[in-house]
């Protein structure tokens, strides 16, 4: 595991926790972040921590190549990835290279999907602080 994934996975897990079927998120049920509409083959109520990980390394990491991505760059695009998606997480990568406006890009569109649906606005804009501040910290 590398230095930079540990830190990406770190921050993650720290905002994707237990168990969690909220029937606003379109994801639908949802375990360490791993939704049942992503991975329908999935028994995501008896998903380990340790499987989430392996996912998350498998899919997101490595299918953003974030080995070949600058820090923070490959932190924020990994978060993005997991709670955007890859393919959002890819064209945000396609339209900047650094991180803070890669982050700009995503609170853009978190206010946009919050016209539709603004109950989880908070926590994402919570969540780009707290991984600003992570970032900027080390």
């Amino acid at each position: 595991m590398t230095d930079n994934f540990s830190k990406a996975i770190s921050f993650v897990l720290s905002w994707e926790g237990g168990y969690v079927d909220n029937p606003n998120d379109a994801g639908g049920e949802t375990k360490w972040g791993i939704s049942k509409r992503s991975y329908p083959d999935l028994d995501i109520k008896e998903l380990t921590k340790e499987q989430a990980i392996e996912i998350y390394k498998k899919d997101y990491w490595n299918v953003m190549n974030c080995d070949y991505l600058s820090y923070p760059l490959d932190v924020v695009v990994m978060d993005t990835a997991v709670n955007m998606g890859v393919g959002r997480a890819q064209a945000f990568l396609d339209l900047t290279g650094d991180w803070r406006d890669y982050l700009m890009f995503r609170i853009i569109k978190y206010n946009d999907l919050a016209k539709r649906s603004p109950i989880f606005l908070r926590g994402w804009i919570n969540r780009i602080i707290s991984l600003w501040k992570t970032v900027k910290g080390t």
